[in-house]
């Protein structure tokens, strides 16, 4: 949900931004009204039940005038506990706060207070005051269409630690256990909700990639023995000698039987089949939704990497996907997938029909695709949000780096070589990177290698996701703290572009893999959830990794951390034109010109135009099929 645009008696400006767990608030002033401005108190209370009244919230900075050792301060009240502190004293310096902490379908007032004047003695004129209500969206009621869940996953290890103790999940087989809920954050609650959901008489259809948590295997072994058709086709992690591997091994354990060619079918002949979705058919035969995103089926998946379920009510998209699992269950060789792919989900139009959902499938018989998702990119009228979990494809370099008025924000598992994020970075004051990093850990990067970590402070979360086969202990990359993978074209305005789903933005996830995303235009509730998450991860890691490098360079500056400037200096970089912080500002205040489909639409106008140049026949390069050998090789790799 979106609140209208606020403005004060002296121009104070304010909007919010609601997804389920996470409200954005974007601010603005006219640049006379900085002088003196020490920040910005945050007051917000629940309308309606279960409010407690206003209360101020949370400051992750003081003054040094006031509190000289804030890491040592403790409770006035319980001298046990470390002292809180609150925006009320200790204001947020930044045009842009997100509050992490909102619960689904809840309306929430703010009063958010300009500050001026000595930090021991702060006020606010009355004509200042900014007050704006914004309700959460809910996560899945009936009559919708589309559910978006995120979890919270590893990346918030620190606060893991404060809310249960330095260890790891205690029972991560058990849905009901605090930690599990707690990381999971209502993913795997609506995964096991869509598949308890299913009706006498209704049919499930699964493809699967890791296939291994107890909790999705024993849900769906319940409907089989309840004489409900459940039909699986899931990755083959057998051996080369025929020894169950993984996914065998969670099938047998949970009483799912292997390969019978009834309830499950075994998918080898691909480099990776990489999907994990579920098809819901009404009455056995008619489908009507599908569970979709990048989650794999795996204690990590849903509670340890980034990841995203999405869930879509709409009987087109769920006959193209219960089509697409018709084509993956007899195993097809990759010839034979691209064929049949390629006619189910031929490429889009540029500009996708308003107010609709596209499929595309993979394997294909190209990566035109990469292009496809590059000319958004440029089309862009306000900005680029984009997951690159597996680094960019120099498809994507270009349509990123290209110098434009558009702000883009990437997210990354690793850091680029240095070369690639010279490139990237080129139009400094609108490209900003973000990548996936361990709390308490430093990395050393030569040529987008990982050839030195170093740890400062231990986490036993981070340490238990590090077990669960997602660390690459010989320094050929990171953990996968990000998984998700989507790209979100203007999600701030009424025509966003929201493309998600299990692919990977790579020429080998569109030529090799088993694959689908989805392309969702004009839904503003599921770009506000995806943006506010986008938001959330993005941050986390850039604050992390900026954590990191001050807690081990030996000459950095604590205050930078933990102390709030006392002076209204900090407000500079935001009014300062051809900056990051003043182009993300004006982001979300500004009116763009056009829109990314209007801009799409004339650029496919203006390559009909031109004359096409005919192109020398090059030979033909013999399709190789994928084998079961060579699939065992990569099955890790995402």
């Amino acid at each position: 949900m979106r609140s209208e645009l606020v403005t004060t008696q002296r121009g104070f400006q304010a909007k919010a931004i609601s997804g389920t767990h996470v409200i954005l608030i974007a601010l603005n002033c006219p640049n006379a009204l900085r002088e003196g401005l020490k920040g910005f108190s945050f007051e917000r209370e629940i309308v309606g039940p279960g409010s407690t009244g206003p209360k101020f919230l949370r400051s992750q900075k003081v003054f040094r005038s006031i509190v000289p050792d804030p890491k040592n301060a403790r409770d006035p009240n319980d001298p046990t506990k470390p002292q809180a502190f609150y925006t009320d004293r200790f204001p947020v310096q930044s045009f842009l706060w997100s509050d992490y902490s909102a619960s689904p379908g809840t309306t929430y007032r703010f009063r958010i207070l300009p500050r001026f004047g000595d930090p021991a003695a702060l006020r606010t004129d009355p004509n200042d005051e900014i007050r704006l209500e914004v309700t959460t969206e809910q996560e899945w009621e009936p009559g919708q269409t589309h559910g978006v869940w995120f979890n919270r996953g590893a990346i918030a290890s620190q606060k893991f630690s404060e809310e249960f103790g330095n260890k790891p999940p205690q029972n991560i087989n058990n849905p009901t256990d605090p930690t599990v809920t707690w990381l999971s954050r209502g993913l795997l609650e609506a995964c096991l909700a869509y598949i308890n959901e299913t009706q006498p008489g209704d049919a499930l259809r699964v493809a699967a990639y890791e296939f291994t948590y107890p909790p999705i295997l024993n849900a769906l072994k319940a409907l089989i023995d309840r004489g409900i058709d459940v039909q699986i086709v899931y990755h083959d992690t057998k051996g080369s000698n025929g020894q169950d591997g993984p996914n065998e091994i969670a099938m047998n354990d949970a009483g799912i039987p292997v390969n019978d060619q009834t309830n499950t079918f075994q998918r080898s002949n691909t480099k990776i089949p990489h999907n994990k979705f579920i098809v819901r058919l009404k009455g056995g035969t008619d489908p009507v939704e599908v569970w979709t995103g990048s989650t794999n089926f795996t204690a990590s998946g849903f509670l340890g990497q980034t990841n995203v379920g999405h869930r879509i009510a709409d009987a087109e998209t769920a006959q193209q996907y219960l089509a697409l699992w018709e084509v993956l269950k007899p195993d097809p060789d990759l010839e034979t997938a691209r064929n049949e792919l390629a006619e189910l989900t031929p490429n889009p139009a540029e500009a996708i029909n308003v107010n609709s959902a596209v499929r595309v499938f993979s394997p294909r018989a190209s990566s035109e695709m990469l292009g496809w998702y590059g000319r958004r990119m440029l089309n862009a009228a306000n900005s680029v949000w984009f997951t690159a979990a597996f680094g960019i494809g120099k498809d994507l370099v270009q349509p990123i780096a290209a110098r434009r008025n558009q702000m883009r924000f990437i997210l990354m598992e690793k850091p680029v070589p240095q070369a690639q994020k010279k490139t990237l970075t080129a139009d400094f004051n609108r490209v900003i990177l973000s990548y996936g990093v361990p709390l308490g850990e430093i990395y050393q990067i030569r040529n987008g290698r990982v050839t030195t970590r170093r740890r400062i402070e231990d986490f036993e979360l981070d340490r238990w996701f590090f077990q669960e086969e997602h660390f690459r202990p010989k320094n050929d990359g990171f953990v996968f703290f990000v998984h998700t993978k989507f790209l979100l074209i203007d999600p701030l305005s009424d025509d966003p572009l929201v493309c998600s789903g299990s692919a990977n933005f790579s020429s080998n996830s569109l030529l090799q893999n088993d694959e689908n995303m989805l392309l969702v235009r004009g839904n503003t509730r599921v770009a506000d959830i995806y943006m506010t998450e986008f938001d959330r991860i993005f941050r986390h890691f850039y604050f992390r990794n900026i954590a990191n490098e001050l807690a081990g360079s030996e000459s950095s500056d604590e205050a930078v951390s933990i102390f709030l400037d006392e002076t209204d200096g900090w407000s500079e970089r935001y009014f300062q034109p051809g900056t990051l912080k003043f182009n993300r500002r004006l982001m979300f205040f500004e009116e763009p010109a056009g829109t990314w489909s209007t801009n799409a639409v004339a650029g496919d106008q203006e390559t009909v135009a031109k004359p096409v140049r005919k192109k020398r026949s090059a030979k033909k390069t013999p399709v190789r099929r994928a084998t079961k050998k060579r699939t065992r090789r990569t099955r890790r790799r995402n």
